[in-house]
């Protein structure tokens, strides 16, 4: 029997965690689960399954309307005698809260990714014509305010990656470990920074999805599309020099066409892969929070400056939206326009 790709595997899992669930929630939820299936991803519905959770939990600790429910036993119905307000008041509840003894608290970012799921909720209700009224779409979105996009520095990839080749700086503790693992360490570092794929479909990564003689990568973003992603020499060389180690490698079953594999043998998880690049980028910058995605934001950054071409980091990137990649790399822009002002004399000094 062929073994599931890793990206099937994680939907399958994905729906089970749903439909857990959704157990929990109102049987007439269902519906409207069904519905957005074939436009959404698995992790999309499971957040939107654990937003609506939260609302509903709201409504039963708190709003009177709902005294007499239990959270399961909550009608289609109620949803209409629902108000703005009613919803306004559950996003300022959302900025702190307690739930069984553990609190809870929600920034800008949190307060609207719940506010934008319970308007896809509503919204799916009422143009079925199953409610009369759409409070949700009343409500003002929070205003998020900007953070700088932390990225690492030119000088900085270069020393990351020769902390990842020389472990010198690692305890004795890491470098007994890193002897095993340097050459898979490299390979997946310079992978990330050298072709900016995010961490899921770095681990998803099989044996037959890398292809040598065109420099290119086999990926499934998010949403299911198969797109090829090329990359340069360095990475060729650095996962050329993985492929050797890793063909004297027997993975067990389940693994067996996992590129980057754990020292148990296994597909590298994603948590592993986000310890990985913390302890090494700790290494080389103590002020500086990097992550996976932070790799990615390193790289989309070079290919801006290197470039000017916004739609390129885009589409290499994988966003579905343009302005998603120009928010996020405007700052280039104004990099450019200062250093603009240095070229121009208008007198000799």
């Amino acid at each position: 029997m062929k073994e599931k790709a890793y990206y099937e595997n994680v939907n399958v899992k994905n729906e089970v965690k749903l439909r857990k669930l959704l157990e929990q929630l109102p049987d007439f939820c269902k519906q409207f689960f069904i519905g957005i299936e074939p436009t959404t991803s698995s992790r999309t519905r499971i957040a939107y399954a654990y937003d609506i959770g939260c609302f509903f939990d709201y409504l039963c600790d708190v709003n009177p309307i709902c005294q007499n429910y239990t959270v399961k036993d909550i009608p289609l119905s109620l949803l209409d005698e629902l108000t703005p307000m009613d919803i306004e008041e559950y996003l300022s509840y959302l900025k702190y809260y307690e739930k069984n003894g553990v609190e809870h608290t929600n920034d800008e970012r949190g307060i609207k990714r719940k506010l934008a799921s319970l308007r896809s909720f509503y919204r799916y209700y009422f143009k079925n014509d199953l409610i009369k009224n759409d409070p949700a779409v009343k409500v003002d979105m929070p205003k998020i305010h900007d953070k700088n996009i932390i990225r690492l520095d030119i000088d900085e990839v270069a020393r990351l990656l020769d902390e990842v080749e020389s472990g010198e700086s690692l305890t004795p503790r890491q470098q007994k470990y890193h002897d095993r693992t340097k050459t898979r360490d490299l390979a997946l570092m310079t992978l990330l920074l050298g072709t900016g794929i995010r961490v899921s479909e770095c681990v998803g990564l099989d044996l037959e999805d890398v292809d040598m003689r065109n420099n290119g990568i086999k990926i499934h973003r998010k949403g299911g599309a198969e797109v090829v992603v090329y990359f340069g020499e360095e990475v060729r060389e650095a996962l050329l020099a993985y492929m050797v180690e890793r063909q004297k490698i027997t993975a067990e079953d389940g693994s067996i066409n996992a590129l980057f594999l754990s020292l148990q043998n296994r597909r590298i998880s994603v948590r592993s892969v986000e310890n990985l690049v913390k302890k090494y980028a700790k290494l080389v910058t103590s002020l500086k929070h990097i992550t996976p995605h932070k790799l990615r934001s390193t790289y989309g950054t070079s290919l801006y400056r290197e470039t000017g071409d916004i739609y390129l980091v885009a589409d290499v990137l994988g966003h579905k939206d343009v302005n998603t990649t120009r928010k996020h790399y405007a700052a280039i822009d104004d990099d450019r326009r200062r250093n603009a002002a240095k070229y121009v004399k208008l007198r000799d000094i």
